[in-house]
């Protein structure tokens, strides 16, 4: 079992692919979501979130779409995890003297491991590893 959610392995796969695809042109959400076998109104919420948090830039018109907002070496993996799912324990009520003193700080503990290992890994980190799988992966981030 993974520790990172569905969605946030998604939207971290949604920034790399756009930073590694967005050379010359935008990315647009059709073309991402083929990629990832979605459809495309499933990843518009999450794009446009990360657009809000400034990760992402979104592009209107026929040659529109999406691109990294910022060098890819100031993009974490954490700043787009949170981004996408949130931290995890806000929406946490206590309802009882050992959740709230024993195991929500425990897990809050963990959660800022966590966070501080994914805050390590640039989105410019994993396209180098794409660069490098390539040959190794057939299908890896081809074109739709």
């Amino acid at each position: 079992m993974s520790i990172l959610s569905r969605r946030g392995r998604l939207a971290i796969a949604a920034v790399v692919d756009i930073a590694v695809h967005a050379v010359n042109a935008p990315v647009s959400a059709k073309a991402l979501a083929a990629r990832h076998n979605l459809p495309p109104r499933h990843l518009e919420p999450l794009l446009q979130a990360l657009v809000r948090a400034g990760i992402l830039k979104g592009m209107r018109g026929p040659r529109g779409g999406y691109d990294v907002a910022r060098d890819r070496h100031r993009i974490s993996c954490a700043e787009i995890v949170r981004t996408a799912v949130g931290s995890g324990m806000d929406d946490f009520d206590p309802v009882s003297p050992l959740i709230e003193a024993i195991i929500v700080p425990a897990m809050a503990e963990a959660e800022r491991d966590y966070f501080d290992r994914l805050g390590k890994i640039s989105v410019a980190d994993l396209c180098d590893k794409v660069a490098e799988a390539r040959e190794a992966v057939p299908g890896l981030l081809e074109p739709a």
